[in-house]
């Protein structure tokens, strides 16, 4: 008892109370890291036990609960998921996993032997990704559990988890990795496949059936408004504008800042291809491109600069910035950096160059969007409805999983039991039998089995997508279960292996 009294809060407490380090979670997540840290305590006795039913965790940080700094020291780049899935999935305890990493999350979807060593192996793959000490990620980390788990993929792809409420982009982020999850092997298995199946349904339903995203703004576009609110004449026309990187966040700027009446900016990229490709989506605007060499004569030149690349490194430091002229007073003498990657491309400490320079990051865009939540509170609540009907829809599916174990230690159990009695019966008889009267028999015992499984067996298929069907058929499970000592059988064959 002394031990469990130790090893418990060691476990989960710190990500559930983090209060000392002043972060504060999304209500939700304290509510279903609660419950977790609950189903802890009340397994704690029987703590290195095995379950039958996988567990499904999620175990990662968002822009709600964690600074710049620390999500991009865990963000993984795409090429990296198929990587960090394979190093998941060879842990003891881990069979599944999935890699959500973007610029305002970095969130691990698993599914576990055991719901204690699932965490610790999951916590241990953070430490060793991030390089951040256990007792520093704690307190920004968030866990949930198999029917909270699920229900927070689906709201992060309808976009109700997002910092801009109903943006699209997640969406299309969440269905890249279920796409990278095809090629990534057995790692990304049934029930993560089956997950965010569930979750790009649920994404969809969401856009299509609300409102929630009329009218909606991205991450790239509330950017573009920030910058707007803080130039002195809030008109885009009146600064010299820049852009780093020429890919789908950059495009996304452009299409804004269009909107609003954008006649000319600068794109710097690495290739001329891909920029010049951005170019001809936006005819009524000029462009002046770029390559990366010429980056700081590109800076020293514009009045905004925006950074949207796929560099995991900084590109401008405090000393590039530190010998540059001021801007003109129309801009009110400020270069602004708005940098919305993740890792952060742009140094943060030229913000010490108070007078000349200021940058801002995907953190500062929370001002811009606080009204666009209020504004589509009605949508939200319509769209949380639509989320019930599909986390419903996938524990169905989920639960109608479990029966297969079950069907197959019934059908091995009579089998043994048939095969034992058969070899009794045929002892007894001798060699009196010939060759085609033993197969009469056996044929006869099979035949007595099967027609007396039949019923059993059919009350354990279902149709997954009618809850109701599933939960009567999950009834009959733990009926034959008890009736016919079924887990007992399956731990002992578990020990003879």
């Amino acid at each position: 008892a002394a031990r469990v009294a130790e090893v418990v809060p060691e476990v989960v407490v710190p990500v559930v109370a983090p209060s000392a380090s002043g972060v504060k979670l999304p209500a939700t997540h304290v509510e279903a890291s609660k419950r977790a840290l609950e189903q802890l305590k009340e397994s704690s006795a029987n703590r290195y036990a095995g379950s039958n039913k996988p567990v499904l965790l999620s175990m990662g940080l968002s822009i709600h609960n964690a600074p710049v700094e620390v999500r991009e020291k865990l963000a993984v780049p795409e090429a990296e998921w198929p990587r960090a899935i394979q190093e998941l999935t060879a842990y003891p305890h881990i069979e599944e996993a999935a890699v959500l990493s973007t610029c305002n999350r970095m969130e691990l979807y698993v599914v576990a032997l055991s719901w204690h060593r699932g965490v610790r192996e999951v916590e241990d793959w953070m430490v060793r990704s991030s390089g951040i000490p256990l007792e520093e990620l704690r307190p920004y980390l968030f866990l949930l559990r198999d029917r909270d788990a699920t229900e927070h993929l689906l709201r992060v792809s309808g976009g109700l988890d997002s910092l801009v409420m109903g943006e699209g982009q997640i969406l299309a982020q969440v269905k890249q990795v279920h796409k990278v999850g095809q090629s990534a092997g057995p790692g990304f298995g049934r029930h993560i496949n089956g997950l965010f199946k569930q979750a790009i349904t649920a994404g969809k339903r969401v856009r299509s059936e609300t409102s929630i995203s009329t009218g909606g703004v991205s991450v790239s576009s509330a950017a573009a408004e920030l910058v707007q609110l803080k130039l002195p004449t809030g008109d885009l026309n009146d600064a010299k504008i820049a852009i780093i990187g020429a890919g789908k966040m950059s495009t996304l700027l452009v299409k804004h800042m269009a909107s609003k009446g954008l006649k000319e900016v600068t794109i710097l990229n690495r290739s001329l291809p891909r920029a010049e490709a951005l170019a001809s989506d936006f005819p009524d605007v000029k462009f002046n491109i770029h390559l990366m060499p010429e980056l700081m004569a590109v800076v020293e030149s514009h009045d905004v600069v925006f950074a949207a690349s796929g560099s995991e490194e900084l590109l401008i430091h405090k000393e590039d910035i530190s010998g540059m002229a001021p801007r003109d007073d129309t801009v009110g003498g400020v270069r602004r950096f708005v940098d919305i990657s993740v890792p952060r491309n742009v140094a943060p400490d030229i913000s010490e160059l108070e007078a000349s320079a200021v940058v801002y990051n995907v953190d500062d865009l929370k001002e811009v969007v606080a009204a666009n939540k209020e504004s589509r509170a009605a949508a939200a609540a319509e769209a949380e409805l639509l989320l019930k009907e599909e986390l419903r829809a996938f524990e169905a599916w989920r639960d109608s999983l479990e029966t297969v174990p079950t069907i197959k230690a019934l059908r091995n159990k009579a089998e043994a039991i048939r095969a034992g009695e058969f070899e009794k019966a045929m002892g007894k008889l001798g060699d009196g039998l010939s060759k085609k009267q033993l197969k009469a028999v056996e044929e006869l015992s099979k035949g007595i089995v099967n027609k007396l499984l039949h019923g059993p067996m059919a009350a354990l298929r279902c149709d997954s997508a009618d809850a109701a069907a599933v939960e009567e058929t999950l009834a009959n499970m733990t009926a034959l279960e008890r009736m016919f000592a079924l887990s007992q059988a399956g731990a002992q064959a578990g020990g003879r292996r």
